[in-house]
């Protein structure tokens, strides 16, 4: 098959094209997908370190307060952990698809229990204690939800006259929940866990929507490029050497004072140009000299 120069150019082209075209698009894509990794690890971090801001501020400010009610009444926003959950929860009116959960394996609250996953994940940093931090991503009712967990130690020793034995905890907090749970926890041992969890759809979204953006104008931006490509190859190339072709096969069929040649320029066609002028002119010259030679 034959196929002219601007064809092979094309095709050539259009080969490169798709080459970069692809490798950019994979690059981009995983570079996007890190960045929506990145951009909601960082919105869980965000959403633990306010849940721990709210449990050193419980700590520190209301629990002192509220040392007299629980001597008649346990009161549960005096717990920090309880204060941080619902801190949460009020959060959750405007991101219905974050959550905390401060979860432990045995916990006084029914409320705190962990699900089956968040079990796992205790467990896991319970057979590790040297781990600070859990990751992973799980699928939900939100889509695709990636979690951050951080084991849940005693470090207070004055937790253990509420979570040691029930002969020792106070008679208001067995009158709220019973003897039967939330005892026998240990000093530096992994009792369960803060775990947030962050839906990564929106990040996911945004990073196809300019993935998409980003092909869509690199396709444009090549199509661009080869039609000023094929304007100049036509202009520069193309044009001439089809001059220089028609030149040629007038030169062949004897038509050697009617053939005019495109030598502007100084660019190597144009060199061929005037190379192929310098053999028209000797050729003329040749037939002159062998026309005389007859005549005589």
């Amino acid at each position: 098959m034959k196929l002219s120069l601007s064809v092979k150019f094309n095709l050539v082209f259009l080969i490169i094209f798709a080459i970069c075209l692809s490798g950019a698009g994979v690059l981009a894509n995983r570079l996007l997908q890190q960045q929506a990794l990145a951009e909601t690890t960082h919105d869980a971090n965000v959403l633990l370190s306010a849940a721990d801001s709210m449990q050193a501020y419980t700590a520190a400010h209301v629990t002192p307060l509220l040392v007299t009610q629980m001597k008649y009444r346990f009161v549960p926003e005096s717990i920090p952990a309880f204060s941080a959950i619902e801190m949460v929860n009020l959060l959750q009116k405007e991101f219905p698809n974050f959550s905390y959960k401060s979860t432990m394996l045995n916990p006084t609250n029914p409320r705190d229990r962990p699900a089956d996953w968040e079990a796992d994940v205790i467990r896991q940093l319970h057979d590790h204690p040297e781990l600070k931090l859990a990751t992973g991503q799980r699928d939900s009712q939100a889509g695709r939800t990636l979690f951050l967990a951080r084991p849940s130690r005693i470090t207070d020793a004055t937790c253990l006259r509420c979570h040691g034995t029930p002969s020792t905890a106070p008679s208001t907090l067995l009158d709220k929940y019973g003897s039967a749970n939330g005892f026998g926890w240990a000093m530096d041992e992994v009792i369960g866990a803060e775990v947030v969890s962050v839906p990564m759809a929106q990040p996911i979204e945004r990073g196809r929507a300019l993935w998409r953006t980003f092909m869509v104008s690199l396709t444009g931006m090549f199509a661009v490029v080869l039609i000023v490509m094929n304007i100049m190859v036509h202009v520069l190339v193309t044009q001439r050497i089809q001059s220089l072709s028609r030149v040629a096969d007038e030169m062949s069929l004897g038509k050697l004072d009617g053939a005019t040649l495109p030598t502007r320029g100084s660019d190597e066609i144009a060199s061929l140009a005037v190379s192929f002028g310098r053999m028209q002119t000797s050729l003329i010259e040749a037939f002159k000299i062998l026309d005389d030679e007859q005549g005589k």
